[in-house]
């Protein structure tokens, strides 16, 4: 079902106190739009420097962002986004444009998680040939689409990199960005991930975002980019090797996702394919969900 003219009506409402005289909403559709109203005003939107849950990092969210907590993480991906109970139970929480609420059709996040295996070492990083990785991606791809659609999920395809892998030395930040098609969806997903290396561990930053959008994140990947830093004691460059526990793989296992299943969130994720434009309205009476079927894979 497309969007309707309550939808309108929702966002207009969200972006202004009073509704005016003009506009006319049958009940059934000012109890969705006070539901709505209601999670957004519960939400708490941070910016400035956010320390993480795990406070070995930092967040530095500019004007232009806010950060949600993990509690009001899984209110927007379960209560509005229509994941299942649980999906958010595994961030630290998310971050959003501040032009967009969560309700938005065009909404996009980036959610944050950590997985603590130890020090990522990136002497061989420059060594990687990543058209060879994709090859084998693609192939451990086409395999695992075949057990998810014996388990009753939609067939998905590697198409190629959205964005080549690229690994910055200096910051010790990698990012790259896939493109991904599930079943006849026209419309492919864009997987859009960045790892930030610590001295324990490594920062998750995906982005949760429509191919359509890729424009729209390349002009903010640089800022998001610097959103995240380990904080001293935590840092990359903070690792000693008499004490600290050295991860059992590298940069290249980062990008073909051998520890995607280290964070139960990104491996649930590939049940959840995210469809912009399409809205599911639940039984009458229910709250509002305007159910995108968010897929960070």
């Amino acid at each position: 079902m497309k969007s309707m003219g309550w939808f309108v009506a929702l966002l207009v409402l969200l972006s202004q106190p009073v509704l005016s005289e003009q506009q006319s909403l049958t009940a059934e559709q000012e109890q969705y739009i006070a539901a709505a109203r209601k999670i957004w005003d519960s939400l708490d939107r941070q910016q400035g420097d956010v320390k993480l849950p795990n406070k070995i990092a930092t967040l530095k969210i500019p004007e232009n962002f806010y950060y949600l907590n993990p509690q009001h993480a899984e209110t927007v991906l379960v209560d509005v986004w229509g994941n299942p109970p649980g999906a958010g139970s595994d961030t630290l929480g998310m971050i959003l444009p501040s032009e967009q609420t969560p309700f938005d059709e065009g909404a996009w996040a980036v959610t944050i998680e950590y997985i603590e295996d130890g020090y990522v070492a990136d002497e061989n990083a420059d060594e990687i040939q990543y058209d060879e990785l994709l090859s084998q991606m693609k192939q451990e791809t086409r395999i695992a689409s075949q057990e998810r659609v014996k388990q009753g999920y939609e067939a998905i395809e590697l198409i190629g990199w959205a964005a080549t892998p690229f690994y910055d030395k200096s910051s010790h930040k990698l990012h790259w960005a896939k493109e991904v098609k599930f079943g006849v969806n026209p419309d492919n997903t864009l997987n859009y991930n960045i790892r930030v290396l610590g001295r324990r561990g490594v920062l998750v930053l995906n982005f949760i975002a429509g191919m359509e959008q890729k424009q729209l994140i390349d002009a903010n990947i640089d800022t998001v980019l610097a959103l995240a830093e380990f904080d001293q004691g935590s840092r990359y460059e903070d690792f000693d090797a008499s004490v600290d526990k050295v991860a059992a793989y590298g940069i290249g296992a980062l990008v073909a996702g051998k520890v995607i299943a280290k964070t139960g969130f990104l491996a649930a994720a590939l049940i959840f394919l995210k469809k912009f434009g399409i809205l599911f309205l639940l039984a009458a009476g229910a709250l509002l969900k305007k159910i995108w079927q968010r897929k960070t894979a």
